[in-house]
């Protein structure tokens, strides 16, 4: 089965940078509402959004989520919603 590369661009995010503090953060959509975080240029952690206000941190030799509440992934997670509502 072919895939219209046009179709496949209109689906896929651009990275994009927000900023906590002083902190540079780098956005990198991936699927299923997963990012992975580049902190101050270097990778960092990979999030999913769960709820509306809550984001888990992913295991990076599982993919599998982290279920302790880490304020810090929830402030990236808002940070991203606030930039796809724009």
């Amino acid at each position: 089965m072919r895939t219209n590369p046009q179709s496949l661009s209109l689906n896929m995010q651009e990275p994009f940078d927000i900023f906590i503090g002083l902190t540079t953060y780098s956005v990198f959509p991936e699927e299923d509402n997963t990012f992975t975080i580049f902190k101050e240029g270097k990778e960092y952690i990979h999030i999913q959004k769960d709820t509306e206000g809550v984001w888990l941190k992913l295991d990076y030799e599982t993919d599998l989520p982290i279920f302790d509440e880490d304020p810090e992934v929830n402030e990236i997670g808002r940070q991203i919603n606030l930039h796809q509502a724009d």
